[in-house]
């Protein structure tokens, strides 16, 4: 009979990459019932970069290859990336973005565990900003023609014939163009890109992410905080607004249900390096990056705002931290108090 205490193994980088990639599988699976099987081209052509750019880097450094190449985080910060692209960008568009990933805001810093700034997320960024139109042409629901979807992403047929605006692209542009008489309940009702509670099939694949973010919780891969907190904080100040004027603004359904939420909620908030590690700076984290995500949504430029809520956030991970420290056991914490 074995006599506590009993102390728990840390499981390897390798163990959790694996079942963060295992976790994204729902949401896959989804993606490609809904909108066809390019997205695992853009999946296979982001593992390649990523993997190509990691052991040439490594290599440059005289780090072992690979011990490195085999942790699999280049290969959840790819699978983010073509998950968080368009399926049917050009294939230079992801490539080019998850070689900014892996060079500049991974080994920029001095590689895994180093990055102050999302990887994947510093990558869409960049490249919304940089093509902002090649940016916002996502696959039309129903559109599984392999051979068109192959011949857009790489250059011998126009993305506009396969392509539509997203949920949060179409409402967004259909209230800020039309007259005031537009209400959020005509968009969702008349605009073909927008059905059911976030888009035709879209709400399948966050609840694809849902279902793996809730598997990453039972693993305890991840912890309750920032999923709960990024979670909860989206649907009530959605809640809120919707409340105060619903002709103008969407409900919690479709927030939560549209764009990345699901994927941000479990996929990229979380991640250990670039955001708070606290418990109550995990809460704070979680919530600052919803409340920006549902701004920028609503007022910003871009339809979905959780790539630059995150990295905004990012910025003030460090003094979140400071402040959120728990107090040791001992000593005095900042109100004086001994514990």
């Amino acid at each position: 009979m074995n006599n506590s205490p009993y102390f728990l193994k840390p499981a390897s980088v390798q163990s959790v990459m694996l079942r963060v990639l295992v976790a994204l599988l729902p949401g896959i699976a989804a993606y490609v019932w809904f909108f066809g099987a390019a997205i695992l081209l853009q999946i296979a052509l982001t593992s390649i970069a990523a993997l190509a750019a990691e052991a040439l880097i490594l290599a440059l450094r005289g780090k072992p290859i690979m011990l490195f190449l085999t942790d699999g985080s280049a290969l959840v910060t790819a699978w983010l990336i073509a998950l968080s692209f368009p399926s049917i960008a050009p294939w230079w568009l992801t490539v080019l973005g998850t070689l900014l990933a892996i060079i500049v805001a991974k080994h920029l810093y001095g590689g895994l565990g180093q990055n102050p700034f999302n990887p994947a997320m510093v990558a869409f960024a960049l490249m919304i900003v940089a093509y902002p139109q090649l940016m916002s042409q996502w696959p039309a629901a129903g559109t599984t023609d392999f051979a068109g979807q192959w011949q857009a992403i790489f250059g011998t047929r126009p993305l506009d014939a396969i392509s539509m605006a997203t949920p949060l692209d179409a409402l967004r542009t259909a209230l800020h163009t039309a007259d005031a008489k537009t209400s959020v309940a005509s968009v969702l009702g008349s605009n073909p890109a927008v059905g059911g509670i976030g888009g035709k099939g879209w709400e399948w694949v966050a609840g694809g992410y849902l279902l793996g973010g809730l598997w990453l919780l039972q693993q305890r891969i991840i912890s309750w905080h920032m999923p709960t907190a990024f979670l909860a904080v989206l649907c009530a100040i959605s809640g809120i607004f919707c409340l105060i004027d619903g002709t103008q603004f969407a409900g919690p359904l479709f927030h939560l249900f549209t764009g990345g939420a699901m994927l941000g909620a479990f996929f990229i908030v979380t991640d250990p390096v670039s955001g708070a590690t606290t418990p109550r700076g995990k809460l704070i984290f979680a919530a600052g990056v919803a409340i920006l995500t549902w701004i920028i949504r609503t007022f910003g430029a871009y339809p979905d705002g959780i790539a630059f809520a995150v990295l905004l956030m990012n910025i003030g991970a460090p003094l979140i931290d400071l402040y959120t420290q728990p107090p040791v056991f001992g000593h005095k914490d900042k109100r004086g108090d001994s514990q």
